[in-house]
């Protein structure tokens, strides 16, 4: 294994600097490339051949041009819809994102969980295979927050968080029938995590959250035990469409380590 050999974690915008924000405390001297589709943003509205087409075109571009050791699909989205597609193509370790339902289950109180992600996450069989096996017996209310994949992305620029967006999420689970009882809430999009202090904060006191970025660094530290890291380059940011946003974007993925930022 070549120790400059990168970690390579791949979203359709920012979202992924939540999973990228675990993974770095647990292999801090780990060489990372972040890798955001923002060409193709939003994924949440796109039909699945759309995103499996995009997905596997992509990756397999990027894992030939710079072989990493591993690929992280840090988005909820694209990971329930071609992540098995990915790893038939692919002669790389693949990580997923899927909805944190399960650690969800073992966390609610009133036995109803609400669950924020994308249209097209939502309407996933795999959230109903993920619900029938780690939430039987429990209550799960699904909303599609689509809004808040953009409002992330804004708030990542030094923009303000619109309030009336949060609002329209937490309502959109709070006014289904059982919605009052809500104590849990999984952000099944690497996105919301970026905006846990303003859903909290309109949730109101008595609610967790949960999402899937701990376990995902978890497995990652896992398929990558014994082997050598070496950082030889800055770690950096790539994006697959120039726009005016990026050079907004500079600071934000400066703290998260990125130092430099290209255009695929």
């Amino acid at each position: 294994m070549d120790a400059a050999a990168p970690l390579l974690l791949f979203d359709s915008g920012v979202g992924g600097l939540s999973v990228l924000d675990e993974v770095r405390k647990a292999l801090p001297q780990a060489p990372v490339i972040y890798a955001a589709d923002n060409g193709g943003l939003p994924y949440g509205t796109k039909s699945e051949a759309e995103i499996a087409a995009r997905v596997c075109g992509l990756l397999g571009r990027m894992s030939e041009r710079f072989r990493p050791r591993l690929i992280c699909i840090a988005c909820n989205t694209a990971s329930t819809i071609a992540l098995a597609m990915v790893r038939d193509v692919l002669a790389v370790p693949i990580v997923g994102t899927v909805p944190a339902i399960k650690p969800a289950a073992a966390m609610t109180r009133s036995g109803t969980i609400g669950l924020l992600g994308t249209a097209a996450t939502i309407r996933q069989g795999y959230v109903d295979r993920l619900q029938a096996e780690f939430a039987e017996g429990k209550t799960l209310l699904r909303f599609a927050a689509s809004e808040l994949v953009g409002a992330a992305e804004e708030k990542l620029r030094g923009e303000p968080v619109d309030p009336a967006v949060i609002a329209r999420a937490v309502a959109g689970l709070r006014d289904q029938p059982g919605g009052a009882a809500i104590d849990t809430v999984v952000l099944a999009c690497t996105h919301f995590p970026l905006l846990r202090d303003e859903l909290a904060a309109a949730f109101g006191t008595g609610v967790g959250f949960v999402d899937g970025a701990s376990g995902i660094a978890r497995r990652i530290v896992h398929l990558t035990q014994g082997q050598p890291f070496e950082r030889t380059v800055p770690d950096r940011a790539l994006f697959t469409r120039a726009n005016d946003d990026l050079a907004a974007l500079a600071p934000a993925l400066h703290r998260y380590g990125l130092e430099r930022m290209e255009v695929l």
